[in-house]
């Protein structure tokens, strides 16, 4: 009997490569298997399911993931406002070890003797893929075709064509990954360090301009409304990401040190959570106190870049979940967002949870909790240390 290996398939140029290369040239049976992290509809799920059984699976499977990936990694992005370099909302990041942890998952479950997948040797899946099988699964041997074999675009396309698979050329151009979380996009222009990426690269072109406010509602760091409708956080990041990428918010190309220690650039488009995550931190500037934000911002910056480089299942990462979910007990109320092509702005926040209640004072005006005189003696005590710092060492060079 042919051994059994589990291929990370997405119906791309790399994993199509994988399919014919595992089975005819290595011997093995392949059972293809997708994780779905909200990045793709029915119809596309049934296509990559033909293309699979097309270039010869023995068997193909779709595993669900949209729903832990929200809750076991997209609300702690939230929760801590997780934007790598200021920039990246970490949309594939995240996605990759939620899919590697289910595909490790699913290669138990069948009992196989390998996994594979298509990553090359140059960027971070490669690492996150590896490393979270060497954890799940550490007695099973993990092929890497396209890092063994070198192997370029063209080289794959060519390979396909011999074994009477054709792949366009222009198809190949740019390489895009969708999820709940945002799409990635790459191509030639961001393998340099001075071109942006053209309008058609981007997956959702800009069809609406014209200016749109919305009412976006959290419960506890949650978004749970839009427009005064209720919805479960999931769909509500879809509806959201449908209303705004339309106006080209959220596109950007983000600059980062990868995990084997080279800079790379990569484009994305992220409407939804760059929209979710600035109204999020609004609010929560309104309503937790300075350390709580100090230390949330620490926490969150080092969640972020932990997560980035597939240590998910470090166990100090539920440690800070922990943390930043016990932190969003009061974050709860509307933001007032709008919408205008290419970007969008924050107008304001309503919350009981208001720490700028106008019950205490107005900031620059007046206070209500104490005196000018309250103030002077405060301002004595509060830079006393530093006072006595510097006449006890005045007299130095």
């Amino acid at each position: 009997m042919k051994k059994k290996v589990v291929l990370a398939f997405s119906g791309g140029l790399d994993t199509s490569f994988c399919c014919i290369y595992l089975a005819q040239d290595r011997g093995l049976e392949v059972h293809s298997v997708i994780v779905n992290t909200g990045g793709f509809s029915e119809e596309e799920l049934q296509e990559i399911e033909k293309r699979a059984y097309a270039l010869g699976v023995a068997s193909h499977a779709v595993v669900d993931e949209t729903a832990n990936y929200y809750d076991g990694c997209i609300k702690y992005l939230v929760f801590g406002n997780v934007l790598k370099n200021a920039t990246y909302p970490l949309s594939v990041s995240a996605e990759r070890v939620s899919q590697a942890t289910a595909i490790a998952n699913y290669v138990k479950k069948i009992g196989a003797d390998y996994v594979a997948h298509g990553s090359t040797g140059a960027g971070n899946d490669q690492v996150r893929f590896d490393m979270i099988f060497n954890i799940i699964i550490p007695n099973v041997e993990i092929i890497t075709p396209i890092r063994d074999l070198k192997l370029s675009r063209e080289a794959e396309i060519e390979y396909l064509a011999a074994h009477g698979v054709e792949y366009s050329a222009e198809k190949a151009r740019y390489s895009i990954n969708k999820g709940l979380w945002g799409t990635s996009v790459g191509g030639k222009e961001t393998l340099t360090s001075n071109e942006t990426l053209p309008e058609e690269a981007w997956p959702t072109q800009v069809s609406v301009t014209e200016p749109r406010k919305l009412e976006l509602t959290f419960e506890k760091g949650e978004l749970t409304g839009i427009d005064g409708e209720t919805l479960a956080p999931v769909a509500a990041i879809q509806k959201l990401q449908a209303i705004a990428q339309p106006y080209g918010i959220g596109r950007d190309i983000h600059v980062g040190d990868t995990i084997i220690g080279i800079k790379g650039r990569v484009g994305f488009e992220a409407a939804a959570p760059m929209v979710i995550i600035k109204a999020h931190h609004t609010l929560e500037k309104h309503t937790l106190t300075k350390w709580q934000l100090s230390w949330k911002e620490q926490l969150a910056s080092f969640y972020g870049n932990w997560l980035h480089e597939g240590q998910f299942h470090d166990p100090i990462m539920r440690n800070i979940e922990s943390f930043l979910a016990d932190t969003q007990k009061t974050v709860s109320g509307k933001v007032f967002v709008e919408l205008l092509p290419y970007r969008f702005q924050i107008i304001g926040i309503e919350s009981a949870h208001d720490l700028m209640s106008n019950k205490f004072g107005s900031y620059g005006e007046m206070n209500n909790a104490w005196s000018g005189e309250d103030v002077k003696g405060f301002s004595k005590i509060f830079g006393n240390q530093v006072m006595i710092w510097h006449k006890v060492n005045s007299n130095e060079d």
